[in-house]
């Protein structure tokens, strides 16, 4: 019995994962169409993801499952559920620019100009937007993802999350060991296994600058 209650947990958090993550990838391309359309007057359609295969943005995913771990399925007013949403996407966008910044040399944004910013990795505005964003995703997102599951039948839906499980651990793998190897590779280290050589001769600089369009790299010593 409990071991198909974690099983079923995980089944839930997955799909409220892969949600969060597609939602997060057209949210991004979407926004900076409009703001490139606003200020350049024409229509750019920028791929905006953190893996290479996929409109899958991991961030926004991972943000998706914080929240239904820390705030769903608990009895509290819309107010409570906004303000601890917005502590906690505060500071998980804090912890993964600071993060990223560490371990691979590299930003994917930069809120130093914004306004009420926090050491430029958060900002107060948007800590206000990841907020409205939990209460939304606590009271409809959630309970509908759950619903919607309860329709298909549990050996399927077991089999395809295990199959899209595999899956999306495979793009991590290539997405993310690409981008370890880039840090290597702008401080100069030759690679010493044929993975590295495997990385340098398919996922270089070029292909990675046209899946990751805002990441900038900011440690290139040697």
């Amino acid at each position: 019995m409990e071991k198909d209650k974690k099983k079923q947990k995980f089944i839930i958090l997955f799909w409220v994962f892969l949600f969060g993550s597609i939602f997060g990838t057209y949210y991004e391309q979407i926004l900076n169409l409009f703001i490139h359309y606003r200020f350049h007057h024409e229509l750019v359609w920028q791929l905006r993801r953190g893996v290479i295969y996929g409109p899958i943005s991991p961030v926004y995913g991972a943000g998706a499952v914080l929240f239904t771990l820390c705030l769903a399925d608990k009895k509290r007013s819309h107010l409570k559920t906004f303000l601890r949403g917005a502590l906690l996407g505060g500071f998980f966008e804090y912890l993964i620019s600071f993060l990223q910044e560490t371990f691979l040399g590299t930003v994917s944004w930069d809120y130093h100009d914004e306004f009420l910013n926090i050491n430029g990795r958060t900002t107060i505005p948007y800590m206000i937007v990841w907020g409205l964003l939990a209460l939304i995703f606590v009271t409809i997102v959630y309970p509908a993802i759950k619903k919607l599951l309860s329709y298909y039948p549990k050996k399927f839906l077991e089999r395809l999350t295990i199959i899209l499980t595999v899956l999306l651990l495979c793009d991590f793998i290539v997405s993310w060991g690409a981008l370890v190897r880039q840090m290597f590779r702008l401080k100069g280290m030759e690679p010493v296994s044929f993975v590295g050589r495997f990385f340098d001769e398919h996922y270089g600089d070029d292909v990675l600058k046209k899946y990751y369009t805002n990441m900038k790299v900011i440690e290139v010593a040697k």
